[in-house]
């Protein structure tokens, strides 16, 4: 199973690595990394810049390939960073790479713009983290059925038109807009929200959906009939937030998919969510954490994830798929702005 890699936490296991090795191995990600292709040492002299000789370089490689850093297909091939090559890139080689203040800006207006409903913030998290990587970008929470109701807001928006807002923990899960069927005053709707608290607050999410279907306390105001009818047909799905995905696009373009039967499947790892759903949680809270390699599904063969769980009352993280060469030093500098931006605002 792929074990996730923290920028500047080695393991004990880490190689050490020479000057010599240390240029030639950041050369050689540079140069793959723009390419998509196998590195040969003439290529690292050319266009890795690497003020060494090609039988120092050419060393520098055979040391390497023996630390498992680098692989190739066969003797006379170009070489690729393995596996371990990338994790230990990351834990010990990388540089986030410090985001524009319009990036940053940007981060905030977009997600400040969706903190009204737990839904609509993860999908805009999912598309800017694909927006700012030209990666696949993902959010999800687990679902919420279990949890508490402990606020309720209902606000008009005109005479036929209402807003319920449902309360977790202090920050808002759900934003229903109500369509009624006939008008109803100031006064009426004060009364449905008394009677709507009184009868749903403190109850499981789960059995807020059921009673506004079945409630037969909820049906003897015509007033709080007419909402409730409204609010049951609005609400129609069960109260998760399931696997949210942008940007496949972006990984369609990439060379590593250039297999229709590969992209295929990688589709529909994102359509059903699993192993994604448990690898983005599977690691410490508030922190960016790199994945390389994942080996969980042979959909995600040659992919990497960068994730961050967001740290509090939801159990839920952002994150990036992307192949094995992505920029893991942008990759984990949105991340974290993201998903910290994410974090707040559900706290706030």
């Amino acid at each position: 199973m792929s074990q996730p890699a923290i920028p500047g936490r080695l393991n004990q296991e880490d190689p050490s690595l020479s000057e010599r090795q240390r240029r030639v191995f950041a050369s050689l990600l540079a140069v793959h990394s723009e390419t998509a292709r196998p590195v040969g040492s003439e290529s690292l002299g050319s266009r890795g810049g690497i003020p060494l000789s090609p039988a120092s370089i050419r060393g520098a490689l055979a040391e390497l390939e023996g630390m498992g850093l680098v692989e190739r297909a066969h003797a006379s091939a170009g070489r690729v960073p393995s596996s371990r090559g990338y994790q230990l890139f990351v834990r010990a080689l990388l540089t986030p790479a410090p985001l524009q203040k319009d990036q940053l800006d940007e981060v905030d207006r977009t997600l400040r713009l969706a903190a009204r409903d737990v839904e609509h913030l993860l999908g805009q998290a999912s598309r800017l983290l694909s927006q700012l990587t030209r990666q696949l970008g993902l959010a999800q929470a687990a679902s919420l059925d279990h949890e508490t109701l402990q606020a309720l807001d209902l606000t008009s928006l005109d005479r036929r038109r209402l807003m319920l807002v449902l309360r977790l923990g202090g920050f808002a899960l759900k934003t229903l807009s109500l369509e009624l069927d006939s008008p109803l005053e100031p006064a009426d709707v004060a009364t449905v929200e008394s009677v709507l608290r009184e009868r749903l607050l403190g109850r499981h999410l789960s059995e807020v959906r059921a009673r506004l279907d079945h409630d037969p306390d909820l049906v003897r105001h015509s007033a709080v009939r007419m909402v409730t009818r409204a609010a049951a047909a609005s609400w129609a799905e069960p109260v998760s937030t399931p696997l949210f995905s942008a940007g496949a696009s972006h990984i369609a373009g990439q060379p590593e998919f250039a297999n229709s039967e590969q992209l295929r499947m990688l589709l529909h790892v994102l359509e059903s969510g699993a192993p994604l759903d448990r690898l983005m949680v599977a690691s410490g809270e508030g922190v960016a954490a790199v994945r390389v390699g994942l080996d969980e599904d042979r959909a995600l063969a040659g992919c990497s994830l960068v994730s961050y769980v967001l740290p509090g009352e939801v159990h839920g993280a952002v994150g990036v798929l992307g192949p094995l060469r992505m920029d893991y030093g942008l990759a984990v500098a949105v991340v974290d702005a993201v998903g910290s931006r994410v974090a707040e605002l559900i706290r706030s």
